[in-house]
C-alpha cells in the first residue's frame, strides 16, 4: 500500500526514534520511510544517529541485537545511501511519501535488493552486522 502523506512517513521516522512504533510496522516500506524521514530532518545525521536508535528501538521491542538477529549495520548504512540517493533525484520540495514511494516502487522496494551486491554469507556475517562491509558481487549503483 502506497504512502499517501508525509505525516505518515514522519509518524514512522519519530516512532522510531521515541520507540513508539508498533512493531507490526518496522518493515521494509517502514524502515525506508524512517530513513527517509530522518535523512530530512537537519537536526539529525542518519548514517551516525540511525544505528543506535534502531538498536534502541530493538530492545524496546524485545529483539536482541546479536550476531545473528536485530540491529545490521551494513543493511542500515546501504539502505540509507539508497535513500538518499533517490531523495536526491528529486526537486528538494518533493513530499517525502512521494520519495518513499518511489523508492519502494524500484529496485530497492524489493526485500531481496541488497542480494544483487552482496552474496548471501558475507551479508549475513556477523561482521556485515556489526560494522560496514563493501559489497563483494558489484559496486553499489550511487
Amino acid at each position: 500500500m502506497p504512502f499517501t502523506s508525509d505525516e505518515q512517513i514522519r509518524r514512522i521516522g519519530h516512532g522510531l526514534v521515541d520507540r513508539t512504533l508498533p512493531k507490526s510496522e518496522w518493515t521494509h516500506a517502514g524502515h525506508f520511510a524512517a530513513a527517509v524521514c530522518l535523512l530530512a530532518d537537519q537536526r539529525i545525521n542518519a548514517p551516525r544517529d540511525m544505528p543506535a536508535m534502531i538498536r534502541a528501538y530493538n530492545e524496546a521491542t524485545g529483539v536482541a541485537n546479536t550476531d545473528t538477529g536485530g540491529y545490521h549495520e551494513t543493511i542500515t548504512q546501504a539502505s540509507l545511501r539508497a535513500a538518499a540517493s533517490v531523495r536526491a533525484s528529486h526537486p528538494s520540495n518533493t513530499p517525502l511519501h512521494v520519495i518513499v514511494n518511489a523508492i519502494m516502487c524500484g529496485d530497492f522496494g524489493k526485500p531481496d535488493w541488497l542480494l544483487a551486491y552482496w552474496s548471501k554469507d558475507i551479508l549475513f556475517s556477523p561482521l556485515a552486522r556489526k560494522t560496514w562491509v563493501e559489497p563483494d558481487l558489484q559496486p553499489l549503483p550511487f
